[in-house]
């Protein structure tokens, strides 16, 4: 064994030697896996198998069609065989909701160019014919889906890797990772130590036990999961083709073909979580005792809908654990303030997954970046205020909500509330529902007496409607006022800090006093971060951007940090109020001594606020005259008395997270995540405008400049739609002339216009103020009609005036 290599990846599932694969096929041959025991030991060798693109994430859908794609490919390379059995597969609907989830879905299919379709059930009782059709109304029909044999499809990775130079090390225990000055690691094994630039994490069950070793905690928890393999059943052997997959939400059972007989998996709402303390580190090609208590319901379900399990006898059980994340999506990517030391796990469905997981660390650690946006599965996702006891209950939820309907304003309970601000028990007096982001309990809108004090879940307009839209016009018409809290907030000091910001961010860095906006990109010209920027003088200066981003943001100003630049992430540590309507200005003087008369747009003040020092940027997410007020969070609460006690009488409502994405509509303005991400570039969105073209050298200007020269074939638009009883939230195909053309990136409805406004990127070509088109929502294709002047001040003269 060499005691020196580029990289050590920890873990011989299919997750490491796809990872291992991979590397290779980037060009990174000296790389190394170390197994503690045999390849697929843990949880790989006990899986169904089953593979599937269905996913509500759009990027995670299309690593899952990617790994899908490659097993062809694995073959080709390598002549083993994966056992590949493309069947297609099939999610039941049995209500209306569940059917609004798959024409969402495949809405998203048709720009993504997956070839799903929705059957009725004429079309089930063809496809699948062991189904019992009674209360069911529809599927989505995957032609994509199917399982393979783990074990082969594992050994398939393993060998690419060793045919592009990797080396596969068994039965090698790693015992501890020891971090050098330099950012190399030592792995200690017991068969000896090895010197790597770069630590891989993709030891599954272990994962949690190897990451302590680094001193860092991995957010996942393993499950024990149950599936039954039943004896030779006639309607299945005697078909001329194989029976396809067939998801059953309703009864939480997914079932394939297996030989002549079937296989049929749960999760159950009664589910147990394994190990909660540690997996032991004997355990290996184990499993569990069997426990057909906890599935006795699902059983039950399950005959009802496949009759044919009853008359067929159970063969064998498999029971054993798997790792889920908090939110079911893996952990992958460079562990925040370890360098060299990277996550890939808690790929619950690697047969569906490990491909695209395998593909985009690969990419991360040869090219610094993805080739796509990875949020969805980025381990930073999670900052360092998740614990083991917020874990265990968010996995317990993922699990028993698996094969629930996701619905697009759905607020999950489990481990809630978790964290609030001072200002907690005063709105949740005034009525407030709440919603979470990044573990925070924030405000989604305030109901009044005699309202529910809860949002129900819906793909159509919800019971927030009327609440959203009082707060909306109170906005408008005299003021709101909101946390500002979730605002991602960073301090930058030091004699460098002007210089290393001009490098970091592609815009303006503001004089003393002023404020800006600007994109912040990757090297390939991605956004990677949208930024306030405010000047507090030449060595100090104020960033903010958003709050569920942090961990990302940190990691990469971390990454470029330099000599005479201290970086601060300050997002917890100041807090305060946003006061944004044509009555802000007269609210905020009445509460201070300052003199805000002459405060223009985006400039940025230290002042005093009642009794609280704050420093006040006049700006505002509304797009209405606005001030965002922050202060120490231990003063929150005495800052909102002044700025309530002057307010109210003048009409000031409080308002939360639904008006506030209702309000930047009316202004076209985009969001992180939806219209900005590093999925997108700043050509694409309308940012280039806020790129400074005449400083010198910023991370991604080359790529920049060369969108400049040759434009990108899309553009961001905005459309007015003729909309029923819903609007659009994202990924709806828009059609032009016939086809499917863009794709909406986010949407809702202006409580100001009273207009259903969609965002979308398409051709630039077809950007045009005479444009017509079709927005596809939930299956029905709804009139638009691009518009190019914002719903409400249109000039900006309340904004700056």
């Amino acid at each position: 064994m060499k005691t020196t290599t580029r990289v050590v990846v920890i873990g011989g599932g299919v997750v490491g030697c796809s990872v291992l694969y991979h590397l290779t096929k980037l060009g990174w041959s000296d790389v190394m896996l170390l197994e503690r025991s045999d390849l697929t030991s843990g949880s790989t060798w006990h899986a169904a198998g089953g593979f599937h693109t269905l996913n509500g994430d759009t990027n995670m859908a299309a690593l899952q069609g990617y790994t899908i794609r490659l097993y062809k490919e694995l073959e080709e390379l390598t002549g083993m065989s994966c056992g590949l059995h493309h069947v297609g597969g099939i999610t039941l609907a049995d209500n209306r909701d569940r059917f609004d989830m798959l024409l969402a879905e495949r809405a998203k299919h048709r720009y993504m160019g997956l070839e799903t379709e929705i059957v009725g059930p004429e079309e089930i009782a063809k496809l699948a014919p062991i189904v019992n059709l009674d209360g069911v109304i529809g599927a989505l029909y995957d032609p994509l889906d199917g399982h393979l044999d783990p074990s082969g499809t594992t050994h398939a990775y393993a060998r690419a890797a060793r045919m592009g130079g990797a080396e596969i090390h068994l039965h090698t225990k790693v015992l501890e990772t020891n971090p050098r000055a330099d950012g190399t690691w030592d792995v200690v094994t017991d068969k000896g130590t090895i010197h790597t630039e770069h630590v891989v994490n993709a030891a599954g069950l272990w994962a949690r036990e190897v990451g302590a070793m680094a001193g860092a905690y991995l957010p996942l928890h393993p499950m024990e999961h149950q599936y039954l393999v039943t004896e030779e059943t006639p309607e299945i052997y005697e078909r001329d083709a194989e029976h396809p997959h067939v998801m059953d939400p309703a009864g939480e059972s997914y079932l394939r073909q297996e030989g002549r007989g079937l296989c049929i998996g749960f999760y159950e709402q009664p589910c147990r979580p394994w190990a909660v303390d540690g997996t032991p580190w004997e355990f290996g090609h184990e499993l569990l005792p069997d426990d057909f208590d906890k599935i006795e319901q699902s059983i039950e379900f399950a005959y009802k809908r496949f009759p044919v399990l009853e008359r067929a006898g159970v063969k064998s059980v498999i029971h054993g654990p798997f790792t889920f994340a908090p939110d079911g999506n893996p952990l992958v990517g460079p562990i925040p303030g370890l360098r060299g030391y990277w996550s890939a796990c808690g790929v619950m469905a690697g047969f569906s997954q490990g491909g695209g997981v395998g593909l985009m660390l690969a990419q991360w650690m040869v090219h610094g970046e993805c080739e796509r946006d990875t949020g969805a599965m980025d381990v930073a996702r999670f900052g360092d205020w998740i614990s083991p006891g917020y874990t265990l209950p968010k996995v317990i939820e993922n699990y028993q909500k698996r094969f629930s309907v996701s619905y697009p304003n759905e607020e999950l309970p489990a481990a809630r509330p978790n964290r609030t601000t001072p200002m907690y028990d005063t709105f949740d007096r005034m009525g407030a529902v709440w919603g979470a982001q990044y573990g925070l309990e924030v405000v989604n809108y305030f109901a009044t007496e005699g309202e529910p004090r809860y949002e129900t879940p819906s793909f159509r307009r919800s019971n927030a409607w009327e609440a959203t839209a009082r707060e909306v016009i109170a906005v408008r018409e005299a003021a709101g006022i909101n946390e500002v809290q979730n605002f991602g907030k960073y301090r930058v000091t030091g004699p460098n800090a002007r210089a290393w910001l001009d490098r970091i961010m592609a815009g303006r860095i503001p004089a003393p006093g002023r404020m800006s906006l600007t994109p912040m990109l990757s090297p390939a010209g991605r956004i990677i971060g949208d930024f306030t920027v405010a000047c507090l003088s030449e060595t100090e200066f104020r960033l903010t951007a958003s709050y569920g981003a942090q961990a990302y943001h940190m990691r990469w100003f971390l990454q470029h940090q330099e000599d005479g630049v201290s970086i601060e992430n300050i997002s917890d540590k100041s807090t305060g109020f946003q006061v944004a309507g044509p009555l802000a200005r007269e609210i905020l003087q009445a509460c201070t001594r300052t003199d805000i008369s002459d405060m223009r747009f985006m400039d940025v003040r230290h002042m005093v606020v009642g009794m609280t020092d704050c420093l006040v940027q006049r700006v505002s997410y509304t797009g209405d005259l606005g001030y965002e007020i922050y202060c120490d969070p231990m003063a929150q609460r005495q800052l909102w008395a002044t700025l309530w006690a002057a307010g109210a009488p003048m009409g000031m409502k409080p308002f939360g997270m639904r008006a506030m994405m209702s309000l930047r509509l009316d202004k076209f303005f985009g969001s992180w995540g939806r219209e900005f991400s590093p999925d997108y570039t700043c050509a694409e969105t309308g940012l280039d405008r806020f790129i400074q073209w005449s400083k010198g050298d910023f991370i991604g200007r080359a790529a920049a400049e060369a969108e400049r020269a040759a434009p990108p074939h899309r553009v961001l638009a905005v459309f007015e739609i003729d909309a029923l009883d819903t609007d659009v939230n994202a990924y709806e195909p828009v059609w032009i002339d016939g086809e499917v053309q863009g794709f909406c990136t986010s949407g809702g409805h202006s409580h100001f216009a009273r207009k259903s406004i969609a965002m979308a990127l398409i051709p630039r070509e077809k950007a045009r103020p005479d444009l017509t088109a079709e927005i596809e929502i939930l299956g029905e294709m709804r009139p638009a009609r691009l518009i190019t002047q914002p719903l409400f001040d249109p000039e900006g003269q309340r904004m700056r005036g």
